[in-house]
């Protein structure tokens, strides 16, 4: 082979080899272009930022999901809301969103602040639980009068900062309030994406 060819040559190689790595880097890795939406399309990546425990970074997902053969759940959904710092070396969870059947619909918590017109759910600065609407189980494959979706965010927890001596984070109102959109975004586009909105 001609000597002036052999870079370009070495060049393709390279490209190639990069091109099969990237055809089999697994799906659900999240890689750049980050998705712009999170959870089983529960969540816009602009309001999934919406919670933090302030400390920053960039926002991730891992999500799970399970039908019937390990429990008793037709529908079973599970994701963790991660962030990671500056340098990407470490992940840390920030909340949890859980969407499952349910025996009713949920009720009321103590202290806590209806959803809004439209919604049947409660949230506080830690938590919150809303009902998707009445269709959205058989059209998600269950059999239960229900599909909730609850959210956990650890680092609000009063609880757990009293005993610590800790502040919260974030302003239980500004909370409460990022909590509530996050809970309204989870029901609008889980109802539109399996065809069950009121």
């Amino acid at each position: 082979m001609d000597k002036k060819w052999l870079p370009l040559t070495i060049t393709l190689g390279i490209a190639g080899v990069a091109a099969v790595a990237a055809s089999v880097w697994p799906d659900d890795v999240e890689k750049p272009p980050l998705p712009q939406s999170l959870c089983h399309g529960a969540l816009s990546r602009e309001t999934a930022e919406l919670i933090d425990d302030g400390q920053g970074g960039e926002v991730s997902a891992g999500a799970w999901e399970s039908k019937g053969a390990s429990n008793d759940h037709g529908v079973f959904k599970e994701c963790h809301v991660l962030r990671a710092d500056q340098d990407g070396a470490e992940r840390r969870g920030v909340y949890k969103l859980v969407v499952e059947e349910a025996r009713s619909a949920p009720g009321t918590k103590k202290d806590s602040v209806p959803l809004g017109p439209g919604f049947t759910g409660w949230v506080l600065p830690d938590r919150a639980e809303v009902a998707l609407p009445a269709g959205c189980a058989v059209r998600m494959g269950s059999t239960a009068p229900y599909i909730t979706a609850s959210l956990d965010v650890p680092s609000q927890d009063e609880e757990r900062l009293y005993r610590r001596g800790e502040e919260p984070p974030v302003d239980p109102d500004t909370a409460t309030r990022n909590n509530a959109t996050v809970m309204r975004e989870v029901v609008t586009r889980l109802a539109e994406r399996y065809g069950c909105a009121d």
